[in-house]
């Protein structure tokens, strides 16, 4: 309640002898277990909100306004007419008699790739996907918290999702909210990227090895732990979510151990390239060709599962607020990747050098910085500042914060997710629409580069072969 302005600030006169009175006695370790508990049993509550008769996240249906204005660029009568004169495809239910049509996710892919097959040519109603090229990573990385960094990759996942693209979202933070988010149930760290790393670690200790043997050296060992990840492909470790078209490999705390093992076998192996760890698993295992983009969030700080995430990505997301700290950690973010990366390359190219081989590069098809939780009321004058000094690596769309994005937070879900009849329509419009600008703006940047590539591999097939 606020209080009269005669009274004196809530500051003074406090008594020490009621402050006594009034606290709790110490606390030991034990109690940090009983606040996880009931942590645990909240987390549990919130999860079930939105969970169907399993106990499982399940994904609304769309009625025909969303699908006709935000998914397949067709006029409602129109579409209405194709679904009468076809009777074979998803027809949708209604909710009430002569009421509004609605359709699952599925049906709506099943709907768009009819209309790719049979609609109007200069439209489109399928995604731009260039053939035999591997799926984009993108990673959403900034070591502050709290600046909307898994909300953007949540949101830019179901974005691609609904644009008919086959998603892969990998959960590298061990706090596991993107896990959530997506429904995901992860039991320990062998469900996690975890094994992956270790596998490629132990399938270099078993190059080494093969290398001592022949100079007539002892191998050598390899632990349970490394056996045991030989035996795991990516696709054990991959689920489905309540998205037909999102997989997850999630996350949960024992991932953290993973930032205390990588340098312990950084130290036993200095040749083992751990920043390639993630890439070159995934492409071993074919994941790069089951999906069309791959969307990895990150830790809120730079250690070694940001680094491998980092190394993999071929587009990297940093989400910041339009405020002088956010700002200036950004700056911070940004100073300490250069020095992390430059200090690998200059590390590998000594011994690259010195042996006549190509020398290490890093590279990323784009770096982009997105202005997210913003508030125009208050934050314009800083957000223009920002953008004339990052310029083009700062994308000009701002993520608002509404209420729409506040609702779908408190009950675990992504705006997509929410149920418009929920809101009033405007709201819900203008909610998404922030979005809707993002992914639009992700969108551009994806297909220049995939457009990019394309030409370049087209323009070297038509070169003679000398």
């Amino acid at each position: 309640m606020p209080r009269d302005s005669e009274s004196p600030p809530p500051y003074f006169n406090i008594s020490p002898d009621q402050a006594a009175r009034d606290i709790d006695p110490p606390l030991g370790t034990v109690d940090f277990a009983e606040m996880a508990a009931a942590c645990h049993k909240g987390r549990e509550d919130l999860r079930a909100r939105g969970a169907g008769e399993e106990g499982r996240k399940t994904l609304r249906r769309f009625s025909t306004w969303e699908i006709t204005r935000y998914l397949i660029p067709v006029a409602p009568a129109h579409f209405r007419r194709v679904l009468r004169a076809n009777p074979d495809l998803p027809q949708g239910i209604s909710e009430t008699d002569g009421g509004a049509k609605w359709f699952t996710l599925d049906e709506v892919l099943r709907l768009r790739a009819f209309f790719g097959q049979e609609g109007a040519r200069r439209k489109d109603y399928l995604p731009y996907r260039p053939k035999g090229l591997p799926a984009k990573l993108v990673a959403v990385a900034n070591f502050k918290g709290g600046v909307g960094k898994t909300s953007t990759c949540a949101h830019l996942a179901m974005s691609a999702a609904l644009d008919g693209y086959r998603v892969l979202v990998i959960d590298l933070d061990s706090q596991g909210s993107m896990t959530s988010i997506l429904g995901g149930r992860v039991e320990d760290e062998w469900q996690t990227v975890f094994p992956l790393l270790a596998r490629h670690y132990a399938t270099h200790l078993q190059a080494e090895n093969r290398a001592r043997a022949a100079r007539g050296e002892p191998p050598q060992p390899l632990d349970d732990t490394l056996s045991e990840a030989l035996k795991l492909r990516s696709e054990t470790l991959i689920q489905k979510t309540h998205w037909p078209n999102i997989d997850l490999i999630g996350a949960q705390l024992n991932l953290y151990w993973a930032e205390f093992q990588i340098p312990v076998w950084r130290m036993a192996a200095r040749g083992w390239k751990l920043w390639d760890a993630l890439t070159d698993v995934l492409a071993e295992d074919g994941i790069l060709d089951q999906y069309d983009l791959i969307f990895l969030d990150t830790p809120p700080a730079l250690g070694y599962l940001t680094i491998n995430g980092l190394a993999a990505a071929d587009i990297l997301l940093v989400p910041t607020g339009a405020s002088f700290l956010e700002f200036d950690s950004t700056g911070r973010f940004f100073d300490m990747l250069h020095a992390t990366f430059a200090s690998i390359e200059d590390g590998e190219n000594v011994a690259a050098r010195a042996l006549g081989r190509e020398e290490l590069a890093f590279e990323w098809d784009a770096v982009q910085a997105i202005v997210t939780r913003y508030d125009a009321g208050q934050q314009a004058e800083m957000a223009g500042l920002m953008q004339a000094w990052l310029g083009r690596r700062l994308l000009p769309w701002r993520q608002e914060y509404t209420a729409l994005i506040g609702q779908a937070g408190e009950r675990v879900n992504g705006i997509y997710e929410a149920d418009y009849r929920d809101f009033n329509r405007d709201t819900y419009m203008r909610g998404r629409a922030t979005f809707d600008e993002t992914w639009a703006g992700f969108k551009r940047l994806l297909y220049g580069i995939w457009r990019r590539e394309e030409l370049a591999r087209d323009a070297e097939r038509k070169e003679p072969v000398i």
